[in-house]
């Protein structure tokens, strides 16, 4: 058709009606008749209604082909973290200098009670100045052998999967009735965001989630969370118990245990945590801009430099307030997520732009959690990460399948329809963990 002359012409155009023959659009008592009578439909609509029959469950040829998502299902966690092929069961890591102990700066005595050569605490002057002509392995001349201390740690790649299916006549029929059209395609958009939104929230887990063993025994089959890697002793001791998880932190549950070692007795796996005195009710605090500037110094010195913070949108907007109130701003970044992880361009016209603080970008994640015992609901925990020694290790990048009667294999999925599924093989590493802070436990 060709022209629009009268109102079938104009209804017809818009509704892709066929020709019927009469008035296809009949309204007779507020009802559109001779569209489409309700099929495989008694008693209930899609929108809840009731008591449906061939006049009023007529098919609304009004919706349209498009669906909008009402969803934010945005991924930052994930694309911030840089991407590295799984060419490594493990690595290992220097967790203790030859001398001088294992904290962020060179530990030492200068009133006798210090160690010789090796020691993790050694005298002043036992550190290298030797006599002319030294003897070689002799004490009293400060030689002798020494050597760092290294540790070894391994992950397990996780796999992560979500599965769906689509009947034939589903597929038929949303070329026919609710003009859909590919139904396949629009399924397969929004399930592949469900599959990225979830590996997003694996990596903002809860940590206190790892200390429920008895409800989510399962949990580890997911890729390790940024807050448990970015964690402490001390923040698990805090934590367990019945003050936020209810199992006891021990080396064999899953609060303890990462990267195939334990946190009871391995210093070398603590980050920087500043979550306050306790994890009790009244013990949570008010940011502030000096909790964060501590944050960045004692990153710094113990030899990390924070690519990013990854925190909330409450957060965020708490440290705009904290700088305004002081006639201060914060600055603004263009940055783009790679598969290298968060990189700043400039005069970049793709990614998107951040608040800055200390030229550190501030990532929002609309997923970031809240760890507080306080019966006032806290902020969103901050993560201060240095992204060069954290990254997701992919084993198989994000692959999608399907099969069955539309390519002619209803007996491979056992089904008159298709199956379909994405999947993904990876999981996070840290090879640096002093490097990477975190501030909890604030309102």
């Amino acid at each position: 058709m060709g022209y629009i002359n009268t109102i079938r012409d104009l209804e017809a155009s818009t509704y892709g009606l066929p020709n019927f023959g009469g008035n296809s659009l009949l309204k007779q008592a507020g009802v559109v008749q001779g569209l489409h009578t309700a099929h495989d439909i008694a008693d209930a609509g899609a929108s809840g209604v009731s008591g449906i029959g061939t006049t009023t469950g007529l098919y609304n040829v009004l919706y349209g082909q498009k669906v909008w998502s009402m969803l934010n299902r945005e991924v930052n966690a994930l694309a911030i973290l840089s991407k590295r092929p799984y060419n490594s069961s493990g690595w290992r890591i220097l967790k203790s200098r030859p001398f001088g102990g294992s904290g962020s700066t060179l530990s030492l005595q200068s009133d006798g009670s210090g160690g010789g050569i090796g020691d993790d605490s050694p005298q002043a002057d036992e550190i290298g100045g030797v006599p002319e002509n030294a003897g070689l392995s002799t004490a009293a001349d400060g030689l002798g052998s020494m050597a760092p201390t290294y540790a070894q740690l391994f992950m397990s790649p996780k796999t992560i999967a979500h599965q769906f299916d689509i009947s034939e006549l589903a597929m038929e029929m949303a070329q026919i009735d609710d003009g859909l059209g590919d139904i396949r395609a629009i399924i397969r958009e929004d399930m592949g965001k469900a599959h990225a939104e979830a590996q997003n929230k694996m990596l903002v887990m809860p940590l206190e989630f790892y200390g429920e063993a008895s409800a989510l025994g399962d949990i580890e089959r997911n890729y390790t969370s940024l807050l448990k890697i970015v964690t402490s002793n001390a923040e698990l001791a805090a934590l367990d118990g019945g003050v936020l998880a209810t199992d006891t932190l021990s080396a064999s549950n899953n609060l303890g245990k990462i990267f195939g070692d334990n946190r009871n007795s391995a210093s070398f796996l603590d980050a920087e945590v500043d979550f306050g005195g306790s994890y009790a009710s009244s013990s949570v605090r008010p940011l502030t801009l000096t909790l964060i500037n501590d944050m960045i110094r004692r990153l710094r010195v113990a030899g990390g430099s924070p690519k990013v913070i990854l925190t909330g949108y409450d957060t965020i907007q708490t440290i705009a307030d904290l700088l305004q109130s002081q006639e201060r701003f914060m600055d603004r970044k263009e940055v783009i997520p790679t598969v290298n992880g968060v990189r700043g361009i400039k005069g970049a016209e793709v990614g998107f732009r951040v608040a800055t603080y200390y030229d550190i970008p501030l990532i929002p994640v609309k997923e970031m959690t809240s760890t507080t015992n306080s019966s006032d609901t806290g902020i969103s925990d901050l993560l201060f990460l240095d992204t060069d020694h954290l990254w997701l290790q992919v084993m198989k990048p994000t692959q999608y399948f399907e099969d069955g009667i539309s390519n002619g294999n209803p007996f491979g999925v056992g089904r008159l329809g298709n199956q379909a599924l994405y999947r993904t093989i990876a999981e996070t590493g840290c090879s640096f963990f002093l490097g990477q802070g975190k501030i909890t436990n604030v309102a």
